[in-house]
């Protein structure tokens, strides 16, 4: 069995992240080997009686900024435990997370993530992690959040954690497009039916109507997508062709 895919997680805030690192698919995976979580209390790394983390901004402005030391302190213990990992600062300054860096973050050997809080974290610690991690143009009171959804979507990528391998490859964002509308039992709800071409049992037609679908719900919904799909298919739909 190959070495558990190792996540270190830094915040002020341990609490906020330990219940749902616990549970589902993701407690599953610790319990069976493949993923190994540490959280670490940045306070644990702060020097006084009151373990002081945060400090007035130099020239003067609202909120509060963390400090560089304990922040510093907390990333080299974690980078002592899992010196392979990348380091990545959970900020909306931040590169902006997709698929495909979560697909490419998988492939490695662990993940660290440091949650910002406060104002913002001294400038100077950026010059200790690797990168800067976004979830998109919004701001959150603190990193732990955008951390945990950044861990979920990069460890279900990773072999075993979701059993079944073929949902990752018909998943939303794997072939650039959104995934294809659902239908389970029953057959019919309060006058709305499961498409015919899914109770037919032609997998050939089944195969080709989802792909369909995949193509028509990302034009109407994410057309910006539309550029990293497959530009042959694309085009009937672009034309108001056939659906």
């Amino acid at each position: 069995m190959s070495a558990p895919f190792q996540i270190e997680l830094l915040t002020l805030f341990p609490r906020m992240v330990e219940g749902p690192l616990a549970e589902s698919l993701l407690g599953k995976a610790q319990e069976r080997g493949l993923l190994s979580v540490q959280v670490t209390d940045i306070r644990e790394f702060a020097e006084g009686r009151h373990r002081v983390t945060d400090d007035a901004p130099y020239g003067g402005g609202a909120g509060m900024v963390m400090k560089p030391e304990p922040l510093v302190g907390a990333i080299e213990a974690a980078r002592s435990r899992s010196p392979a990992n990348p380091v990545l600062l959970l900020s909306p300054q931040g590169r902006r997370f997709e698929q495909r860096w979560a697909l490419e973050l998988s492939r490695g050997p662990g993940l660290t993530l440091v949650c910002g809080r406060y104002e913002g974290i001294d400038e100077r610690v950026c010059d200790f992690v690797d990168g800067e991690l976004s979830l998109g143009d919004f701001v959150l009171s603190g990193g732990e959040f955008a951390a945990l959804a950044a861990i979920d979507a990069v460890a279900r990528l990773r072999p075993g954690v979701l059993g079944n391998e073929e949902s990752v490859r018909s998943e939303s964002f794997e072939e650039g497009l959104l995934e294809y509308p659902h239908y389970t039992r029953p057959p019919e709800f309060r006058g709305r039916c499961v498409p015919a071409v899914l109770l037919s049992g032609n997998h050939g037609e089944i195969e080709q109507w989802r792909r369909e679908q995949s193509l028509d719900r990302t034009r109407r919904r994410r057309p910006d997508l539309l550029a990293r799909g497959d530009r042959a298919e694309l085009s009937k739909f672009q034309t108001g062709g056939e659906r």
